[in-house]
């Protein structure tokens, strides 16, 4: 018997694709969960599971994440389907268990959706740090702060001039007040 599973993750979304798929495939029974695949618990796969129970038996999905939430829950998934004699077939990726080959592609692609599922989520996760960091004010750390430049020679008091910290500048005349004349010898 051919026994058809689908899932949608979030409610919004339409399982109407997956279904024709998996009744064009001959899908005599089509279970579908309207949930996360990181949930333990999806009661449409479990009935699933229950019905692709004897030698002989396939369970059909329309796409290989629909099924499992990791690499080593597809990987339990497809032992535990193996030891009741179960195949699995995976028809966008042209899987099928019941040959060495569809169990080695089985085992690459269900990596490579790992890889791209933890790709996604640090990508998540970085984008989520930076927002955070450009929205928060910038801590001043000591360490890597610019280094202090001293005060300019006009700024410094007689006591720092007296330290050796800079040679003060003369004062210069008001610029308003005129010139004196020029002396004369008399």
């Amino acid at each position: 018997m051919r026994i058809g599973y689908g899932r949608v993750s979030a409610r919004d979304q339409h399982p109407e694709a997956q279904h024709d798929a998996l009744t064009a495939a001959g899908c005599e029974q089509i279970l579908t969960d309207k949930a996360s695949g990181k949930l333990a618990s999806r009661p449409e796969l479990d009935k699933a599971l229950l019905s692709a129970n004897r030698a002989g038996d396939q369970l059909v999905v329309s796409k290989l994440d629909r099924l499992g939430r990791s690499l080593e829950h597809l990987i339990q998934l497809s032992r535990e389907l193996e030891r009741r004699g179960v195949d699995l077939v995976v028809l966008d990726q042209g899987i099928d268990t019941s040959t060495a080959i569809g169990r080695m592609f089985f085992h690459i692609l269900g990596a490579i959706a790992e890889f791209e599922h933890a790709l996604m989520s640090e990508r998540t996760r970085d984008g989520l740090a930076a927002g955070a960091a450009a929205a928060a004010p910038a801590a001043r750390d000591p360490d890597s702060a610019p280094a202090r430049r001293p005060w300019p020679a006009r700024c410094t008091t007689n006591a720092t001039a007296a330290a050796g910290a800079a040679t003060p500048l003369p004062r210069s005349p008001p610029s308003s007040a005129s010139p004196a004349p020029p002396s004369t010898g008399t």
